[in-house]
């Protein structure tokens, strides 16, 4: 190969596409760099989620004592309005906007939402380290927090998902929404990452700097995603009376789509139970430190992130859609079993694989149940069933978390006052009363997949093309 070879355009495309999957992801309508800005968004997303999920509900139960089943139900409220999602998306559509713009509007009000919510978060946290008659004020405050955070994270995701399915073309809005989801994973990975390396050494007044650094870094993250992307339209008159209702109603008459929702949902709660208390698990039980437990995100994440790519081969080689997501169900119970049996054993080694064994089989189930959801007939009404989908998702995921944290400190509770028996008197009782309910979800859900599999229609029939990674929907 001589050297005017290896320095062409034609060989240079070549190897970004084999190296790079979501290079061809681009447009000239869409060029590469300005779809990475608007992914920006996805990137503080993650993040956010990190900061709550992967480390403030620990450092809130271990460092501030804070009751486990409040911790679960403030950030559970970040998925109140998940149900909202579809109806956020159909808002959208129809934004009756007299500048001709109908997705900014919403992303930046998710924006403002999120950054607020952040702002506000670090002062209610020093009030829960203060006297006693400041702490339901704390706690009011941080769940007031939370809940402002939440919204904001559901209005953004939405508008922006949906102004990059209006930036790119038809043949090119799966490879879109694939490097969108990519970067969701990502930004989750570096934002643990970097909590954990910023929380090495804990103290109070670091966390409040971490909680109100974030709030800038998103509000950076989301202004520079959303800045002129949109462009503008003619002005667009009232929506349509009944709009929505009449598409849900036309949504719920296809065959199988009810039993499939409630199988989403059934699944994300059999994962999705221990994600509030699995850090404050590995604190309190395994006794690590906040660096290493706020790893478990990235631990997680990267997991799911790894099941993403291999879907990919899965996929491409004919393998059925629900037979996947059965796959991930039954990944899912040594997932848990090694979660277990860190504790006897006392080993953080295990329990880490475990945490990244979750986040691989969660990730495989639903990547899978998407794909199904994609599938579906009334190729017009995709939107729709993807955000019934999504909002399926994150209510059950909000839902289970609060009811793990509930959970946790009523078998917890009742373990280290006696009342279950003289070898069961022990914190680890509550945890693991959990892990072993999600084991026997996994197994309602492998039920639950059976009559999917049975009328679904193989996969090369379905898809007479190969999916590769950057073919794969988010």
């Amino acid at each position: 190969m001589n050297l005017s070879r290896l320095l062409s355009p034609a060989w240079a495309m070549n190897i970004t596409r084999r190296y790079a999957p979501f290079a061809d992801a681009a447009s000239s309508d869409l060029p590469l760099g300005r779809l990475l800005r608007l992914s920006l968004f996805q990137l503080s997303i993650g993040i956010t989620i990190a900061l709550l999920v992967g480390t403030l509900n620990r450092v809130m139960i271990v460092e501030l004592a804070v009751p486990a089943w409040w911790v679960a139900l403030s950030v559970a409220l970040p998925l109140v309005f998940a149900p909202l999602r579809a109806l956020i998306g159909y808002r959208s559509d129809t934004h009756p906007s007299a500048l001709g713009l109908k997705r900014m509007p919403y992303m930046w009000i998710g924006t403002l939402l999120m950054f607020g919510g952040l702002a506000i978060m670090p002062f209610a946290l020093l009030l829960l380290t203060v006297t006693d008659a400041s702490v339901w004020a704390g706690r009011i405050g941080a769940a007031l927090a939370f809940l402002l955070v939440g919204a904001g994270m559901q209005i953004t995701q939405t508008a922006g998902m949906a102004l990059a399915s209006d930036l790119s073309p038809e043949e090119k809005r799966p490879r879109v929404v694939a490097l969108l989801y990519s970067t969701l994973l990502v930004g989750m990975i570096v934002g643990s990452a970097l909590l954990g390396f910023v929380l090495i050494d804990f103290t109070p007044t670091r966390l409040v700097q971490v909680v109100q650094g974030a709030a800038v870094l998103v509000a950076v993250l989301n202004i520079t995603s959303l800045w002129k992307q949109e462009p503008r339209q003619a002005r667009r008159g009232a929506r349509e009376a009944h709009g929505f209702s009449r598409s849900w109603a036309r949504l719920m008459a296809i065959p199988r789509i009810k039993r499939f929702l409630w199988t989403v949902g059934l699944g994300t709660v059999a994962f999705n139970m221990q994600d509030i208390i699995l850090e404050p698990y590995g604190g309190q039980v395994l006794n690590l430190n906040v660096s290493l437990t706020s790893s478990l995100t990235a631990m997680s994440a990267g997991g799911a992130l790894l099941a993403f790519v291999l879907s990919a081969r899965f996929m491409s080689r004919g393998l059925d859609t629900i037979r996947l997501a059965a796959i991930g169900a039954l990944l899912g119970l040594p997932a848990f079993a090694c979660v277990i049996f860190s504790a006897p054993l006392n080993s953080a080694h295990l329990f880490q694989v475990g945490a990244a064994l979750i986040g691989f089989s969660s990730g495989l189930f639903s990547v899978s149940m998407l794909l199904t959801a994609m599938e579906l007939p009334e190729r017009e009404l995709t939107g729709l069933v993807l955000g019934a989908w999504g909002a399926v998702q994150a209510t059950a995921g909000g839902l289970s978390m609060a009811f793990g944290g509930v959970l946790r400190d009523v078998v917890g509770s009742l373990a280290t006052h006696g009342w279950l028996g003289e070898a069961l008197n022990s914190p680890v009782t509550g945890y693991s009363f959990v892990f072993h309910l999600e084991i026997y979800l996994l197994f309602a859900v492998l039920i639950a997949l059976g009559p999917l599999v049975r009328r679904s229609k193989p996969a090369a029939e379905r898809n007479p093309h190969p999916i590769g990674l950057a073919e794969l929907p988010g």
